[in-house]
């Protein structure tokens, strides 16, 4: 990996003794009324390249939540340490002027960055607000105890991971503390969660639930993980059992009733694209087409149908992660589905 490129939309480079300094001297340069900030927000990649595109992203971030942006792209293939440092500021627009903006730094690390990470870039922290952290990539050696005990919330998106079995274990004891831990892929199963549960408000499908026989998942190749945590979550909230798995074919158990769950990869399709619950007389089901803001709800039981729709997760990362920071919250459904999860990965 090279020195980062397009700098430009980082700002002004500063040496690092005097970042607290030209951040002072930019707020009063600049013509905002109001520097904003209700959080740190860090994005952190091991990949020098990240910086440029995750600035974009801070700027969609900062229209809707106010922060400290950090950015930090490393690079720990160059022999030598060195770190730089930019400065700039996001601002929102009132009456065409500027009116509130949340400032933004960002740091390129070579060599060993341990201790730098904690010295250099955690020490330019707004000590008064929390920290959410967004790891991009695969959990590194970097992600350990004195690391993560900084952190308030963590953010990660396990479809970027080649071994996701291996990462999630980089997990199991930082799932110990309290640390409130936000997976994108659980994130893009909000809306479909929320719309099975809308159909199951139905009386008839209600008396047709313990009579589930099969359960059939859509999802791009990619995504396999969000379809995983869709079927870990209908598991978990029915109280059935793991008998099987044979990779993408899983056997649950409700009682002594055997349930079949089969998971399919569609490369030209939505992120999750169908997720369908099936007894002998009921089909329910939950679909998106691919680029659809929205999806569509079916429900049949013998004579009685029903059909509308109901909104979708977008596809953006910017704006699942904006979604996810807004909703807040412990996560603790997550935590409750996370053990399931863990035994349909193996």
């Amino acid at each position: 990996m090279s020195v980062p490129e397009n700098t430009e939309v980082l700002g002004k480079e500063v040496p690092l003794a005097r970042l607290d300094k030209e951040l002072r001297l930019l707020w009063e340069a600049d013509e905002a009324s109001t520097n904003a900030s209700l959080m740190n927000f860090a994005i952190y990649a091991e990949d020098s390249a990240a910086l440029a595109r995750n600035s974009q992203i801070v700027s969609e971030i900062t229209r809707e939540h106010a922060c400290r942006a950090i950015l930090i792209g490393i690079d720990k293939e160059k022999p030598t340490q060195d770190t730089k440092a930019w400065i700039t500021a996001h601002c929102n627009l009132s009456n065409g002027q500027k009116s509130v903006c949340c400032e933004q730094l960002a740091f390129h690390l070579t060599g060993k960055v341990r201790g730098r990470m904690r010295h250099t870039v955690f020490s330019h922290l707004n000590s008064d607000l929390p920290l959410v952290f967004w790891w991009q990539g695969e959990l590194s050696e970097i992600f350990d105890a004195p690391f993560y005990s900084i952190l308030d919330r963590l953010v990660i998106d396990s479809v970027d991971w080649v071994n996701t079995g291996e990462s999630y274990a980089k997990l199991a004891e930082a799932l110990k503390t309290d640390l409130v831990i936000q997976d994108l892929a659980w994130t893009r199963t909000f809306h479909y969660r929320l719309s099975i549960a809308a159909l199951f408000d139905d009386l008839l499908a209600q008396q047709n639930f313990k009579d589930i026989e099969s359960i059939r998942i859509e999802h791009q190749p990619v995504h396999r993980v969000t379809g995983l945590l869709m079927l870990a979550w209908l598991a978990v909230q029915s109280d059935w059992s793991l008998v099987d798995v044979d990779f993408d074919t899983v056997t649950l158990k409700s009682g002594n009733k055997r349930i079949v769950a089969n998971l399919v990869e569609k490369s030209d399709a939505a992120p999750l694209s169908l997720v369908e619950i099936a007894s002998p007389n009921m089909r329910a089901s939950v679909s998106r087409e691919k680029g659809s803001k929205y999806l569509t709800q079916k429900l049949s039981v013998n004579e009685h149908k029903m059909e509308r729709i109901a909104p979708a997760d977008s596809d953006l990362v910017s704006e699942l992660v904006t979604d996810q920071l807004s909703r807040g919250g412990k996560n603790s459904l997550f935590r409750k589905v996370l053990p399931m999860l863990l035994e349909l990965l193996g």
